[in-house]
């Protein structure tokens, strides 16, 4: 068994600049070792910590796919200490990658439903992650209508730009971005993601929401799917800003009974009813 305290040794590949505030750039890491690319077995919706010696670490969402190979891509928000260090860090510097960690999105469980993925400002880590995993050929045909719902304040704070702009040109994804405010030459839609979600959900039968972002997004998006008609238990929720030392050790991601490293992060609105309100 691998020593969940130890990370991997990985080397900065590449550092893209994803906001035009450049506090949002994507690492992509490739493993010192490969037999760490195969131990390193992980799926949408888990996260990892992400070592820096002599800084610490920080939980941070998996943004690649497991389909993927060859490397995996992390989208870091400059906000701390370990964050703004890692800004600093050039391609060939070598660090660490602890994981993977929390529990996946239940995609397994979800085959043959429609999927509608929603999406807040970075929080779209994972569900890039997601996205990326469900449009292979051959995972695409055990589900059925895919909606993608991205919201940020600004263009300007939009990510994976080339992706999303790649993924509404397919016919088997429909693709809805929108910022908070108008601005000029926006061609896409305008106002927050609940009123968006209301909008453009698909139906409630046989479909299953993702959702991952801020709080408070969560917070107001949860009760229009529940006026759409979606059962608790298709509501499916990640609560990421909870994450910590991804073990359940640390004890400052608990919820209730629940730790948020260990059982989690990714939760069903009917689990959640069970436990202290996060939204």
């Amino acid at each position: 068994m691998n020593n969940p305290y130890l990370p991997y040794p990985v080397r900065i590949a590449e550092i893209r600049v994803e906001t035009e505030d450049k506090n949002l750039r994507t690492f992509k890491f490739e493993f010192l070792n490969p037999e760490d690319e195969e131990k390193f077995a992980y799926l949408p919706g888990q996260f990892a910590e992400l070592s820096v010696p002599g800084q610490g670490e920080i939980p941070i969402g998996i943004a690649s796919s497991p389909s993927e190979k060859g490397f995996v891509l992390f989208t870091v928000n400059r906000v701390g200490q370990v964050s703004s260090y890692m800004h600093n860090m050039k391609a060939g510097d070598v660090m660490g990658i602890r994981g993977p960690l929390g529990h996946p999105y239940p995609l397994d469980k979800l085959k043959g439903r429609n999927i509608v993925i929603i999406a807040g400002g970075f929080a779209v880590t994972t569900l890039r992650s997601t996205i990326t995993y469900l449009l292979q050929p051959k995972v695409r045909p055990d589900f059925g209508k895919i909606t993608f719902i991205y919201g940020a304040r600004s263009p300007g704070l939009l990510l994976y730009k080339d992706e999303w702009m790649a993924w509404e040109k397919r016919d088997d994804i429909d693709v809805f971005v929108t910022i908070d405010r108008e601005v000029p030459n926006w061609g896409y839609k305008v106002g927050f993601v609940p009123a968006v979600t209301k909008e453009v959900c698909p139906p409630p039968e046989n479909t299953s929401a993702l959702i991952c972002g801020p709080p408070v997004m969560i917070k107001f998006t949860q009760p229009v799917l529940e006026e759409a008609g979606y059962q608790h238990e298709n509501i499916i929720m990640s609560l990421e800003n909870r994450m910590k030392c991804g073990l359940g050790i640390c004890g400052r991601c608990n919820v209730g009974p629940e730790y948020v490293c260990k059982d989690g992060p990714v939760f069903t609105l009917a689990q959640l009813n069970r436990l202290p309100k996060e939204y």
